[in-house]
This record gives C-alpha cells, sequence and structure tokens, in this order.
C-alpha cells in the first residue's frame, strides 16, 4: 500500500562520527522524498566532518576519514538539504530522538533556520517498538520479509525504512495511512526542543526539565534569574535548545 500524502514526506538517515546530538558530525545523509502523486526523489551525500571519525563509529558505518576527506563538508551542502525538505514532513527510523535533532544541529550550525513548527515526523521505529519489539533488521525481515544488506549504509536503511512503514499499514488494520496520525503515534515525549531539556507542564506552559530550575516556568526564571539564560546559551547545550529557550525569552519582551 502506498502512503496517503497531503504534502511530500521525506524519509533519511544519517551516519554520524557518534551519538552525542551537540557534538557529532554526519559523514553521509541519504534522503529519499516521497511525494503525493507517488514520484520519488533519492539523493545521497558522503560529508567531510571537519573531525577525525573514530574508529568505533567506523566499525559501525564502514565510512573511514580517507573517504570522506575530498566531500564537501555540511555547511557547503546545508542549502541543497534543506531545499530538499523544507516543503515536506520526516520520517525514519529513531529519527525522533537522533536523526531529525543531530540534523537540526547541524543545519543551525551551517546557518540554516530549521525548525519542526509547520511539518510533523513519523518515527518508524517508535510503530514497531509498539507493535513488534524488533532492530531494523528485524523489522525489515518481520515485514517484508528481506534480508537488510548493507545495513548501516544510509541509503539502504533510508530505503528500508520507507518499504517497512507500508508494510505496517499493510499489516495493521488500526494504522491509519495518514502522516498526521502516524506521527503521533510514534510521538515519544512532550517537549519545546529535541534534546527534552525544555518540556511542556500539564497546561502546556515551558518548563525546564533539568537542574536547579527543574519544573519551573522558563519564563518565570529568565525574568527573575536573567543570568540563567546566558549560562545556557555559552554553556554546551544543543544549538536548538538555545533557538527554543530565545524565542521564548523574545515572546515574552515582546507581550510587555
Amino acid at each position: 500500500m502506498e502512503l496517503k500524502l497531503t504534502r511530500p514526506i521525506c524519509f533519511f538517515d544519517l551516519e554520524t562520527t557518534g551519538i552525542d546530538v551537540a557534538k557529532d558530525r554526519i559523514v553521509e545523509i541519504s534522503i529519499l522524498k516521497i511525494f503525493p502523486n507517488g514520484n520519488k526523489e533519492s539523493k545521497t551525500w558522503l560529508v567531510n566532518p571537519g573531525m577525525p571519525i573514530p574508529a568505533h563509529a567506523t566499525a559501525v558505518h564502514g565510512i573511514t576519514n580517507e573517504k570522506v576527506a575530498n566531500e564537501p563538508k555540511f555547511e557547503v551542502l546545508a542549502s541543497t538539504i534543506y531545499q530538499m525538505i523544507k516543503d515536506s514532513d520526516l520520517a525514519g527510523f529513531n529519527s525522533d530522538r537522533f536523526d531529525i535533532p543531530l540534523l537540526a544541529e547541524e543545519l543551525l550550525r551551517a546557518g540554516v533556520d530549521f525548525d519542526m513548527k509547520n511539518r510533523v515526523s513519523v518515527d518508524v521505529q517508535t510503530i514497531f517498538h509498539k507493535m513488534e519489539q524488533r532492530t531494523l533488521g528485524a523489522a525489515y525481515q518481520f515485514y517484508c520479509g528481506k534480508n537488510l544488506n548493507n545495513a548501516h549504509s544510509a541509503q539502504a536503511d533510508t530505503e528500508a525504512t520507507y518499504e517497512i512503514l507500508k508494510a505496517q499499514i499493510d499489516r495493521y488494520e488500526d494504522l491509519s495511512n495518514d502522516v498526521k496520525i502516524l506521527s503521533e503515534l510514534s510521538f515519544r515525549k512532550n517537549s519545546a526542543d529535541f534534546a527534552g531539556f525544555i518540556a511542556y507542564d500539564e497546561n502546556g506552559a515551558e518548563i525546564f526539565s533539568f537542574g536547579k530550575h527543574k519544573g519551573a516556568k522558563v519564563e518565570t526564571i529568565l525574568e527573575k534569574e536573567p543570568g540563567y539564560y546566558s549560562w545556557i546559551q555559552n554553556a554546551d547545550f544543543p544549538l536548538y535548545t538555545k533557538k527554543v529557550l530565545t524565542a521564548i525569552k523574545l515572546r515574552k519582551l515582546n507581550t510587555k
């Protein structure tokens, strides 16, 4: 069954130098864009991360420092990548917790003002775990009856994730073929930023979820303790968290 789309959706996967969203970098990105009329567009880029690729990361995806030495850095590709995804919803495997946050960091670092305000995301891993509790390779075998060859190649993982989601819709009668509903099903946490440092309370107000002000309203702390904003901006927090915090601060100033 093909996806019922009202706008394009981009399945994507990243291979990286590690799993720290704030510090690690992309070494390969693959995007499979599906249009409402069924047309597809696929692009894969190797990326020079501007830092050494640790041996343990190379052991996973097979991408070496030598392989990316002459490839463009992400800031060179950022505009092209953003143009491909800017009108689309996003989907991936564990994408809500890793791929989207890390892609957002790379785009913001490159000066591209990325956010998720006007799009939804579908995390195929979350749907899979809620239904079957397996890994990507097992999911591919379970839903599609195929072995995932070349696993941890961004392109292979991206295409497998797309096929798995279609097979999930075929398999489960109560699984809606609607991207917004799939997004709600695969939604994991209620936070204003990807990293979960700024959450929402029961009334929808932003609160800090860490540190000495855990549970306190962000607007209240920024007003009473303005130095806390500066501390976060200068500390090693993800760029997207800093972006969200700045938006809250500006919103408060504009309402005075």
